[in-house]
């Protein structure tokens, strides 16, 4: 897995970090605290929903801060000519349809939002290519060529 992320991607990590320590958290140990002073804890519904969502938090506390510990910053070059990190890039397919995507690190990736893994198929098979080139993307559903039509820093308007 690459370690690499954006410089959002690490803000938005850092503070789902955040709201799960100081918000979520506390109010799991206060909802769990609050049901075990209404006695017997074995039929006690709140309280195993409470114990449960507090594995869950904590989970996902550990997760993101050994994350957090080695992903790296990396922004993309100010006017690209390869197809890198961070960059946004623009193709098209045989059938004409354009697609564009900013390629970021598996920690922040977001196909909703136009954002894909270097760590895909698709991300692996764009990285370090130039406008213009056709590149094959390997899928399950069969190859995709696809040309570069542009590559850029920004997300283009």
């Amino acid at each position: 897995m690459t370690n690499m992320i954006s410089a959002e991607g690490r803000r938005r990590l850092q503070e789902r970090y955040d709201h799960l320590w100081e918000k979520e958290r506390p109010h799991m140990v206060k909802n769990m605290a609050d049901a075990a002073a209404e006695g017997d804890r074995s039929e006690n519904a709140e309280y195993i929903y409470s114990k449960k969502r507090l594995r869950e938090i904590d989970r996902e506390l550990k997760h993101l801060g050994d994350r957090l510990k080695v992903l790296k910053v990396v922004y993309p070059p100010l006017n690209p000519t390869t197809v890198s990190f961070g960059c946004w890039v623009s193709y098209e397919d045989e059938e004409g349809e354009e697609r564009c995507y900013q390629l970021v690190g598996p920690d922040e990736f977001d196909v909703n939002a136009g954002r894909i893994s270097v760590d895909s198929p698709v991300g692996k098979a764009l990285m370090g290519k130039k406008v213009d080139d056709e590149v094959t993307i390997r899928r399950p559903a069969g190859d995709l060529v696809v040309t570069i039509l542009s590559i850029t820093s920004s997300r283009p308007k």
